[in-house]
């Protein structure tokens, strides 16, 4: 016999599966990352409200997908850059974070050098180690 949890667990699983599994397509995996991208508006860094462990868990998640089909760039910072750019499909001016369009470019020629902010955010925006966009 299925103890209470378990079995309410059974009852809402069906409803709830598609959020609660690790991607296995690109479409799964763009749907979880929208729903997330969705909860972190609602939740921001409120640790505290309700849906916070949803966020933590959804991130697991994506981040689950991600190293199998993104594997982490390794070399120049400006090859990162432009690798997880490509990746995401994003354009000099959707990284706010780091810049306008002009640094951004210039980032990625080699014109200007990374400074610590610019290397936390892209950390953060990619889910990588800041370490990524550190010269050696």
């Amino acid at each position: 016999m299925l103890s209470l949890e378990l079995t309410k667990a059974a009852n809402v699983w069906p409803v709830i599966s598609g959020i609660f599994s690790v991607p296995r397509t690109e479409q799964e995996y763009k749907r979880t990352v929208a729903f997330l991208d969705e909860l972190i508006d609602e939740v921001g860094e409120d640790e505290k409200h309700p849906l916070a462990s949803l966020m933590e868990t959804l991130g697991i998640l994506i981040e689950t997908y991600e190293a199998k089909h993104f594997p982490e760039p390794l070399g120049d910072p400006i090859n990162s850059l432009a690798v997880l750019m490509e990746e995401y499909g994003l354009s000099d001016s959707d990284l706010p974070e780091v810049g306008n369009q002009n640094e951004v470019a210039e980032l990625l020629s080699g014109k200007r050098e990374f400074d610590l902010n610019q290397i936390r955010a892209l950390g953060k925006r990619f889910n990588v180690p800041s370490e990524v966009f550190i010269k050696d």
